[in-house]
């Protein structure tokens, strides 16, 4: 379990504002941090990491107390079990890959770990081989298996994924989910990819202002339940969820992210990720599936 409730004066655009945050992560969950640019995420998982002091706050992780400001207790960053993913990697250009987790490794760890990470994250053919030489997307994934390497409680994402092509993108999602489970980690990640904080997120905290908002599962944070039926073109799927009789659609149309009531014929072959059109009729949309361009049989109904 994680809580974390954490004070800093910041200044931001509109000048200067002060960053409360309050969030509890249960254990083994993956959380994303959502809001605007300058909200005081990246701040706030600073202050997680020990690399920005706060003005005031309690973190405890696991039960240890990483920061109490009134304890006088405040845990170093190399005493905090952290792995940190930056989006830029920040591998070191003069080690290879084996070299680049063998360097993360705590002090008097067994090396046979790494191996096990190599194996874990599909890198054991790369191992010898210097960053330069690989691409974004291979890069990623070293920097993500030397984040593990420390065995961490906690393992942070700072938008890691945000300058890799579509392809790659979904790809290291479901790495980052799958090596999320098997290694039962506690993961908080920073996101403004709507439909990768559906993929991904057990929660989501939204920060705004400096404080969190609201939090939740996706969809009972994004989903907008008061639709007036007005939808813009396209959507993807975002999730799907079978009702008994009935689909319930997550979808994501421009930026609003709507429930949408489908049949059995309406979903056949349609999977989350896919792209889909809402056609406006007189008292519900129809979906047409944008890879095959034909209109589904049956209208669907906007849940209110």
């Amino acid at each position: 379990m994680i809580d974390i409730d954490a004070r800093k004066k910041l200044i931001g655009a509109s000048g200067e504002f002060s960053l409360h945050a309050r969030l509890r992560m249960e254990g083994g969950e993956l959380a994303t941090l959502f809001g605007e640019s300058g909200a005081g995420k990246t701040t706030l998982l600073r202050i997680l990491a020990g690399l920005t002091a706060a003005d005031e706050g309690v973190i405890r992780v696991d039960g240890e107390t990483w920061l109490d400001t009134r304890r006088r207790i405040n845990l170093p960053p190399q005493k905090r079990r952290i792995g940190f993913v930056f989006q830029d990697q920040a591998l070191f250009p003069h080690l290879n890959v084996r070299d680049n987790l063998a360097y993360a490794l705590p002090k008097h760890a067994d090396h046979r770990f790494v191996d096990e990470l190599l194996g874990l994250t599909g890198l054991l053919a790369l191992q010898q081989r210097r960053p330069d030489t690989l691409s974004g997307g291979q890069r990623q994934r070293v920097a993500l298996a030397r984040a593990l390497a420390r065995r961490p409680a906690v393992l942070i994402l700072h938008e890691p994924l945000s300058a890799l092509d579509a392809n790659t993108r979904r790809q290291l999602q479901d790495e980052i989910l799958r090596l999320h489970k098997t290694l039962e980690l506690n993961t908080l990640m920073i996101s403004h990819d709507i439909p990768e904080v559906f993929k991904l997120a057990d929660r989501v905290f939204i920060l705004e202002d400096g404080s969190i908002s609201r939090h939740g599962t996706p969809t009972t944070v994004f989903a907008d339940r008061r639709c007036n039926g007005k939808m813009k073109l396209p959507a993807e799927v975002l999730a799907m969820e079978d009702d008994g009789v009935l689909y319930s659609l997550t979808v994501l149309v421009g930026n609003q992210i709507l429930n949408v009531v489908a049949g059995n014929e309406e979903v056949r072959n349609l999977h989350i990720g896919d792209k889909i059109i809402l056609l406006p009729k007189t008292f519900s949309p129809m979906l047409v599936a944008v890879n095959s361009i034909r209109p589904l049989k049956h209208a669907s109904r906007i849940k209110r």
